[in-house]
């Protein structure tokens, strides 16, 4: 989910056609109903662990941000939207009892922590990467990384090759 070997040079992702990126997190409202907003807290974690250790669930990729104080959320890059929506209702799996549980919980804490996602389909040409000096990061996690050449040397170029190879 991060650090990495730092990889010299000017990087792309490697991906070919559509990508999805799923984004989810939570927001403590209320610092001090920790009740309400640990098992969030903690859940995520446990349900990227669980998909990491299944390579047929679909996940490619996930990083853990924390955007403010308040904030925390996962990065996720799917193989697609089927895998992700099935992952939702697996039985047996992390997500349907922490979604049940949140929900039992959530009428009782009124508004003490929020909890989003968005999840996007993005069609082949419709991105494009570039990581400096990093190690494998994001869509690069996810699909492999590439010299800068293999695409293109500026972001358009990057675009208009992504483009061309769906």
């Amino acid at each position: 989910m991060g650090g990495g070997k730092v990889i010299e040079g000017r990087r792309t992702a490697d991906a070919d056609g559509a990508v999805v990126v799923f984004l989810i997190g939570m927001r403590i409202n209320r610092l001090r109903s920790v009740r309400s907003w640990l098992p969030v807290f903690v859940a995520m974690p446990r349900m990227v662990r669980e998909l990491y250790a299944d390579p047929e669930s679909g996940l490619l990729a996930a990083r853990l941000v924390m955007s403010g104080p308040r904030e925390f959320g996962v990065v996720q890059y799917w193989r697609s939207t089927e895998h992700l929506f099935d992952y939702a209702v697996a039985p047996g799996r992390q997500h349907r009892p922490a979604w049940a549980a949140f929900n039992r919980r959530v009428r009782k804490s009124r508004g003490s922590v929020g909890i989003w996602h968005e999840t996007y389909r993005v069609p082949a040409g419709g991105y494009e990467s570039i990581y400096a000096d990093m190690p494998e990061y994001g869509l690069a996690a996810a699909h492999g990384a590439v010299p800068v050449a293999a695409r293109g040397e500026g972001a358009r170029q990057r675009m208009a090759a992504a483009d061309s190879s769906g």
